[in-house]
């Protein structure tokens, strides 16, 4: 019996330092990761996901590098080229390069852990943005999310190869003014809108205007055309009124003369009908001329003159 307690003790003396040398030689690497063996201290190789075997107590896991991609939430303030304060509120998605030896070393190795890292990434993305906020206006600022996201990428891309990551994503989530700033762009956009307001409003009222005066004019023009229609009408009307007079004139003398009456009968006649038709569209109710037997034969007299002159005149225009 006492051997047999003495066999119990042997095996189970042995057996703790198997187990312990079993549980020091094993590694799980997790899906998605890369573990980083290292041997006294100096890099030996890759673990791969799953089960691994490795070297009690000399051979260690130095870290296990994820490969999934991760993301960090940034929040930052920048100064514009007219001493603008902007804030910036980002995200970026970033992860290890790739599965490869030399990658998963230099994101091994570069930082002493992720802290470092994230502090260096962080910081370097703030500066490529300032810098790039730095020589712009701010009017020009929330316009320009594309381009500051190829500024961060053209500027990062480089540095993150170096330490074996890859800037998958860079997300611009908002960007805001100083309150002050912001009241003093409300009213500029306000006294812009009052500009245009009033542009059109001027214009509005030009293109009225000038409507208003060309129809004004068109019909000025279509007037004065009437009135010179209205005139040639007139014109030609009293022309034919004169001949028609004239006509009758001529029938009248040659039934005077072949009956012995005297022209100057027929003068005094026209005389007396021109004296009514001045006194009826003459704006007095009155016309007075001399109506004694004197002043009609002087009125004879004066008539035949004239119509002896008339007649002379156009003799010698026929001839």
């Amino acid at each position: 019996m006492a051997l047999d307690i003495e066999v119990v003790k042997i095996i189970a003396y042995c057996a703790i330092p198997v187990v312990v040398l079993l549980f020091g030689s094993i590694s799980v690497i997790q899906q998605g990761h890369v573990g980083v063996a290292v041997l006294f201290g100096k890099y030996r190789r890759l673990l791969h996901p799953g089960l691994s075997f490795r070297i009690p107590f000399v051979e260690k896991v130095f870290r296990s590098v994820s490969l999934q991609h991760r993301s960090a939430e940034l929040e930052f303030q920048a100064i514009t080229g007219d001493q603008a304060n902007v804030n910036f509120k980002t995200m970026i998605i970033y992860a290890v390069a790739n599965g490869q030896e030399e990658t998963i070393l230099k994101a091994a190795f570069k930082f002493i852990d992720d802290r470092s890292f994230m502090q260096s990434l962080i910081r370097s993305i703030e500066g490529s943005i300032r810098s790039f906020v730095a020589i712009k206006k701010q009017s020009e600022i929330l316009s320009l999310r594309r381009e500051i996201v190829d500024e961060v990428n053209s500027y990062i891309e480089h540095e993150l190869q170096d330490w074996g990551f890859h800037l998958i994503a860079l997300q611009v989530n908002d960007i805001s003014f100083d309150e002050a700033i912001l009241r003093s762009m409300a009213q500029v956009v306000a006294s812009n809108n009052m500009m245009l307001a009033a542009q059109n409003e001027a214009e509005a009222q030009f293109i009225t205007k000038t409507r208003v005066a060309e129809a004004e004019a068109q019909a000025k023009r279509l007037v004065a055309q009437a009135e010179k229609d209205v005139d040639k009408l007139r014109g030609e009307g009293n022309a034919l009124l004169r001949k028609e007079m004239a006509i009758g004139l001529v029938d009248a003398h040659s039934m005077m003369e072949s009956n012995g009456v005297d022209h100057a009968t027929m003068l005094y006649t026209e005389w007396l009908d021109a004296m009514k038709t001045v006194a009826s569209n003459s704006h007095g109710n009155i016309l007075s001329f001399d109506g004694s037997m004197e002043g009609f034969d002087k009125t004879m007299k004066q008539m035949t003159q004239l119509n002896r002159a008339a007649v002379m005149h156009n003799d010698v225009a026929h001839d």
